[in-house]
């Protein structure tokens, strides 16, 4: 990403925070802290779009004395922010506990738990899937995978998936038959 892809991305995200489109505020977030793992004002949207999902008004108020501080050149505005956010405790447990890796990806096994912090399949997907890579070890995680992406409301990302399966376990029968299954979850 250029850095002025980058400031353009960052435009959108604010805008999309402000909106209160926090979903998708965090997927651009994301999408930059990618690319630019160290952002700190990255970093920042990810955590407050996160924040704002719950906690909008409170959200929207840290946003806005972040951008204030931010812009009076103080120093520390980002240990600032992060330190009031912190205090605060509104960051998801995921978020909190566990910061997302950008380059590795997440476990299925892992994605598994965010799916249950989260409370859906969709949402918690929704949240990684411009972020980052879920790992897939073996088939039984990748058979797991497919029909949590179907059920999620996935099935064209699903086939896809299903369609590449395989280069990875040959002319494995249970994997062809998840054709079958998934047609019969239509």
């Amino acid at each position: 990403m250029f850095e002025n892809d980058k400031n353009k991305m960052l435009e959108l995200a604010h805008i999309k925070f402000e909106d209160k489109k926090y979903n998708i505020s965090f997927n651009y977030y994301s999408l930059i802290l990618n690319e630019y793992p160290e952002l700190e004002e990255a970093k920042i949207g990810l955590y407050l779009s996160d924040i704002g999902e719950e906690h909008s008004d409170e959200a929207q108020a840290l946003f806005d004395y972040y951008h204030l501080i931010k812009d009076e050149k103080d120093e520390n505005a980002i240990d600032i922010i992060e330190a009031l956010i912190d205090s605060i405790g509104l960051v998801s447990e995921t978020i909190a506990e566990k910061e997302i890796e950008y380059e590795d990806g997440i476990s299925y096994t892992d994605f598994r738990k965010l799916i249950k912090s989260r409370g859906s399949f969709r949402r918690a997907f929704e949240d990684i899937m411009f972020s980052t890579k879920v790992i897939i070890r073996d088939k039984s995680d990748f058979i797991g995978f497919i029909m949590d992406l179907n059920d999620g409301g996935f099935r064209d990302m699903a086939l896809k998936y299903l369609d590449n399966a395989p280069t990875l376990f040959g002319d494995d029968q249970a994997i062809y038959s998840l054709y079958e299954t998934l047609e019969e979850r239509k």
